[in-house]
């Protein structure tokens, strides 16, 4: 069972979304908030395995939320996906740099939403290939500076930074293994290593470090 947690300050998108977690079967919502200030109490009351944060909340935004997730070790096997009205919103790579694990605008489809809750609790990025490419390209290189290079970037070798650059492109495993003539194993050993010496949450995560560090293919 796969444990949720919403924060949100409309009252009628905590509804729509309680509604669609009560009728499925693998996901169970444990708790719900309307500020941020009470988002970040029954997250660590809770420990949800992925928390649903409203990017602009009242007294508390859902950045500053995820910034109190990603600094908490107990907090360290919760996972956050970002909720916004706009596709591209200013904030989104603000808070995938900080650790989301992706974003969805809150008019998804019902589909979109509880298959992204699967995925990121599964270890994975809930945003396709083309729009991580054009949020990171649009806000990641625009606000942030391109070339800025991670500091542990030299930890990596040639061949996982290879393998983040091909990341970076929103390539999956296997579209990896195929292109550079390795098993998906190997890739996803790769990718595993590249995030622990990155300190990289998630895939999400991985992919904003690498396009930083010029690691595109």
């Amino acid at each position: 069972m796969i444990r949720v947690a919403i924060a949100d300050d409309q009252a009628l998108v905590r509804m729509g979304l309680r509604v669609l977690l009560d009728d499925a079967e693998d996901l169970e919502l444990v708790a719900e908030a309307e500020d941020g200030f009470e988002a970040v109490a029954m997250i660590r009351r809770t420990r949800p395995d992925v928390a649903l944060l409203d990017i602009r909340m009242p007294t508390k935004d859902g950045l500053a939320v995820l910034a109190e997730i990603t600094a908490d070790p107990d907090l360290a096997g919760t996972r956050v996906i970002m909720l916004t009205t706009f596709s591209l919103d200013e904030y989104v790579f603000t808070a995938l740099s900080s650790g989301a694990s992706g974003f969805l605008v809150k008019d998804s489809e019902p589909a979109e939403l509880l298959h992204a809750i699967r995925a990121v609790a599964d270890g994975g990025s809930l945003l396709s290939p083309a729009v991580t490419r054009r949020v990171i390209e649009e806000f990641g290189v625009r606000r942030t500076g391109a070339g800025t290079p991670h500091p542990q970037l030299h930890l990596l070798t040639e061949r996982e930074k290879e393998i983040a650059g091909w990341v970076a492109t929103g390539a999956s495993n296997d579209e990896i293994a195929e292109a550079l003539v390795l098993s998906p194993a190997t890739v996803r050993t790769h990718v595993g290593r590249a995030m622990v010496k990155l300190g990289a949450r998630d895939r999400a995560q991985l992919v904003v470090f690498a396009m930083q560090s010029g690691l595109t293919t």
